[in-house]
């Protein structure tokens, strides 16, 4: 017995049974031991939680179709990283909603690509290809917000239970270096700031573009 095996059968039991349902006890029962013997590789539940987000995002990681630094452009890097994104979350429709809720090293960062090395990995990518400090963060809202929005519904769609996200109290934050990061602890204020009300009247406004430009072309 280890970690890992924890944390496989964990999201195996999330994958079967929800969320709600996942104990420590009902873990021991699952994999044949006593719930108490567990402690010995997960302190409790919250950071078994925390160690299945992991778990998945790694999957992400290790998905060949995903890369690290575009090649054709960065409009097939972001399509990569969005199908990643949707393949991990079509498998695991019942996690899914824990890794876009679930508070991550950096609460401030948005759902549900809110692991500080793949944000790390896609400000880079973009800068790479001659985004500036803004832009880049503009479409990592831009990003999160579509990949959030339609994969939410997809998952509820497949049983998921979509609960609330988690909300950042002001003045909340980990104890978290982001050395490690220097592009996301460079831009941090730019992406804590909260521009929620005009992404939603451009994203509105783009929609009512598409289905204008729908109902011209099928009119």
């Amino acid at each position: 017995m280890d970690r890992r095996r924890v944390v496989a059968a964990a999201v195996a039991f999330i994958d079967e049974n929800g969320l709600p349902g996942v104990t420590m006890r009902r873990l021991g029962d699952l994999l044949g031991v006593e719930a108490m013997s567990l402690y010995r590789h997960v302190p409790g539940r919250e950071d078994l939680l925390d160690a299945v987000v992991a778990a998945i995002v790694d999957e992400m990681q290790e998905d060949p179709e995903v890369i690290e630094s575009p090649r054709d452009g960065w409009q097939d890097f972001l399509q990569r990283l969005a199908h990643g994104v949707r393949r991990v979350a079509l498998r695991h429709p019942k996690v899914f909603p824990l890794v876009a809720s679930r508070p991550p090293e950096a609460p401030w960062l948005r759902p549900p690509l809110r692991d500080l090395r793949w944000v790390e990995t896609f400000l880079e990518a973009l800068q790479q290809e001659g985004f500036s400090d803004e832009a880049a963060v503009s479409a990592y809202r831009a990003f999160t917000s579509f990949l959030l929005g339609h994969l939410l519904l997809e998952v509820s769609a497949l049983g998921a239970d979509v609960g609330p996200l988690d909300v950042l109290e002001d003045g909340q934050d980990l104890d978290t270096s982001l050395a490690p990061y220097p592009e996301v602890g460079r831009l941090r204020a730019a992406l804590s700031e909260d521009h929620s009300a005009v992404e939603f009247e451009e994203a509105l406004e783009e929609l009512l573009n598409r289905i204008a430009l729908v109902r011209s072309e099928t009119s």
